[in-house]
């Protein structure tokens, strides 16, 4: 005879927000009529399909987890406190089902929370949510946390640095930002209009003349033309430098709406791609790419949202934008990391 019922999930409360990336799930028990040994099933997933949707398990945190043979607690509630880390600030689903004498009751119905904000910069990774208060990075001039949409770059020579712990030769660097608007006029102090939304170096020289400067940019009203978007990349001297040309400049003009959220995305390997949509799951407007002949290898990579203000004068920033779910890697953005700082 097989087991009557399936378990149901008991806690943590339906979506509830967790301060740990290794949450005690509990379930109320299975009955049956059968006697002998009952045991469980847990299963975590960053998808109600439990399928690994983000791709290859990552390097760091898992986004899935099986754990058969957890034995039954005669109190009415049996718990799994899961082993490993999982991937922070993502809503998981969770499930569970019971065992006895070979048979396998149904799954109970499908509950869900959202792992713990927080962020890390490990060898080849980063991430940094930036909607609890804090951040990995060190941040630089007047910023801003605003609660539950990130960091606000509050002048024109702010920045956020992330010193990485190992060079990414290949990878992503991509963020939120929202509070882009359009036109923005030169500030006292500052000679060029190209404010930047993020870029990297080589250490701590001067960011103008950097052999390994790449940067994405919303320019303003002396932008030449005023609100293209555009890129600059060097890899390695002024021979490896690749950017847009003017004739595209002038077809790449969009009047940003500060209220919204648009999704920045650059890669890198033997060349630079600078996409930008509209949030991070909605349609793309910009899409230029460009090859080069050298590989990016800076000896001492630093990252930054906006940049540092180099010896040309440029803005590193633009006043009001704000940040949030920023990832930098050697491999692609999984899918459901951030899941759990949808509004």
């Amino acid at each position: 005879m097989g087991l009557a019922t399936a378990p149901t999930p008991d806690s943590p409360s339906e979506n509830a927000q967790l301060a740990t990336l290794r949450p005690t799930l509990t379930v109320r028990n299975s009955t049956s009529g059968q006697s002998g040994v009952r045991t469980y099933e847990f299963q975590v997933s960053d998808n109600a399909n439990f399928t690994v949707s983000g791709g290859a398990p990552g390097v760091y945190y898992a986004v899935a987890v099986n754990r058969p043979g957890v034995a039954e607690d005669p109190s009415g509630r049996t718990s799994y406190t899961v082993d490993t880390d999982l991937q922070p600030a993502t809503k998981m689903y969770w499930r569970a089902r019971a065992a006895q004498g070979g048979v396998n009751s149904a799954w109970s119905s499908t509950a869900s929370f959202k792992t713990k904000i927080a962020g890390y910069n490990k060898p080849g990774e980063l991430f940094d949510p930036l909607v609890g208060g804090d951040t990995i990075g060190e941040r630089v001039g007047a910023s801003t946390f605003i609660p539950d949409r990130g960091l606000r770059m509050d002048s024109p020579s702010s920045f956020v640095r992330y010193r990485l712990p190992q060079t990414i030769t290949s990878g992503e660097f991509s963020m939120e930002v929202e509070g882009l608007k359009p036109n923005n006029p030169i500030p006292g102090g500052f000679s060029v209009n190209k404010p930047k939304i993020f870029g990297m170096q080589d250490g701590d020289g001067d960011y103008t003349t950097n052999n390994w400067r790449i940067d994405a940019q919303y320019r303003g009203l002396e932008g030449n033309p005023p609100n293209c978007i555009q890129f600059r990349a060097m890899f390695g001297g002024d021979q490896f430098k690749i950017e847009p040309d003017t004739a595209v400049r002038y077809s790449m003009v969009f009047l940003l709406d500060p209220s919204k959220t648009y999704f920045w995305k650059g890669t890198w390997s033997n060349g630079f791609r600078l996409e930008v949509s509209d949030g991070k799951n909605g349609g793309k407007f910009y899409d230029q790419s460009l090859p080069v002949g050298n590989a990016y290898n800076p000896p001492r990579h630093v990252a930054y949202l906006g940049s540092p203000v180099g010896s040309g004068g440029e803005m590193s920033v633009i006043v009001g934008a704000t940040y949030r779910n920023v990832w930098l890697s050697s491999r692609p953005r999984p899918a459901s990391l951030g899941s759990a700082l949808d509004r």
